[in-house]
């Protein structure tokens, strides 16, 4: 017959502070409320009959850390799991005071202003390499460049060019609506060719790419973080930036151009179906309307943009996934955070953009 289980307890007698009982999670209500009345260097005797790790830690807080000083009663399993959980488990966090509106503020302009460090930091890095990169180009990894120029530039033709067609037509769709109860249909050709070459191409193919290939790099690099896989390139004597990062910013330099130039002519060439089926403008008259009142430079206004974002897009990410320490929620927690701040930036440069070119008169 199986002998009766006794709850947790501590008491006094002639013989000091005793602890006895089951000090098991099942008893952990009860063990947090002994814990409170803290006898920490006051026990000397322990006659517990069970000890679990939950119970390790509550009698860790009476008895204190020291194993020199743990009182006697003590089986040598008890002490090694104690020792165990003395090693693995940190102290409680003590509980944090609520502040007030100002001071949470102050602390969240503080930790913009540590992520804007740490980016500069991390850019500056990159602009190191690669100045070392045009004195040494044998540094650069042809092979793992060329899998960027596949995976991020070849493989993403699909998405931006679907999606570019059809907010082209979706443009010129709503657009046409109200240029048609003014008989002003051949207007469709500017709203449509300005829109997407200054703004919309550069910016969806930007943002689609930050959120496809932006969130790759974030997850790829941090997983190689908690594999200590980056540790094993630098205990080689290789530089990880030159491996990891280095390929993925020339690969996306130089992919991003050439589907902002596929997102410009899907876009208009989904605004120009639109205006067929629509608004009864055939595709020679939307091309010649196109090439006399649209100027070249519509088109490098949005192609400038692309690299620069490509440059956000590869320092956001790469620095997001270097940064993680954790587990697998800190792996989706950085690719999160990689791609909201991708685009985020990536928004307010194209808003930077159109001032600076508004000045300039472009």
């Amino acid at each position: 017959m199986n002998e009766e289980k006794q709850p947790p307890v501590i008491s006094e007698s002639s013989d000091g502070v005793q602890l006895r009982g089951e000090w098991t999670t099942p008893y952990l209500k009860q063990l947090q409320k002994i814990s409170k009345n803290n006898t920490r260097h006051q026990v000397n005797h322990i006659a517990i009959a069970q000890l679990d790790p939950n119970g390790s830690r509550v009698l860790l807080e009476l008895i204190g850390n020291e194993p020199s000083a743990w009182p006697e009663g003590l089986t040598k399993e008890q002490r090694g799991l104690l020792e165990l959980v003395r090693e693995k488990v940190g102290p409680v966090p003590a509980q944090q005071e609520s502040v007030n509106l100002l001071a949470a503020l102050g602390q969240q302009v503080f930790r913009v202003i540590r992520h804007g460090r740490e980016l500069l930091e991390f850019a500056g890095q990159l602009s190191a390499l690669v100045f070392s990169l045009i004195r040494h180009p044998r540094q650069l990894k042809i092979k793992m460049l060329l899998d960027v120029l596949q995976r991020d530039g070849l493989n993403a033709v699909p998405i931006i060019a679907l999606l570019a067609f059809l907010l082209g037509a979706v443009i010129a769709f709503q657009g046409g609506l109200q240029l048609a109860t003014y008989g002003a249909n051949i207007f469709v050709v500017e709203l449509i060719s300005l829109i997407m070459l200054r703004e919309l191409a550069p910016l969806i193919c930007a943002i689609i790419v930050a959120g496809r290939s932006g969130s790759a790099f974030a997850a790829q690099l941090a997983t190689m973080q908690m594999n200590q896989e980056v540790l094993a390139l630098k205990s080689l004597g290789q530089d990880p930036f030159a491996w990891l990062v280095l390929p993925k910013l020339l690969g996306l330099m130089i992919v991003m151009p050439l589907l902002t130039v596929l997102s410009m002519l899907t876009g208009i060439g989904g605004g120009m179906f639109v205006a067929m089926v629509q608004l009864d403008l055939s595709p020679v008259e939307f091309i010649q309307r196109f090439g006399a009142v649209v100027d070249p430079i519509h088109f490098w206004v949005g192609l400038i943009k692309a690299p620069v974002f490509a440059l956000i897009i590869v320092n956001v990410g790469c620095m997001q996934g270097l940064l993680a320490k954790g587990g697998a929620e800190a792996v989706g927690h950085r690719t999160t955070r990689s791609v909201v701040q991708s685009i985020f930036l990536v928004i307010i440069v194209d808003a930077l953009f159109s001032i600076l070119f508004a000045q300039l008169g472009w």
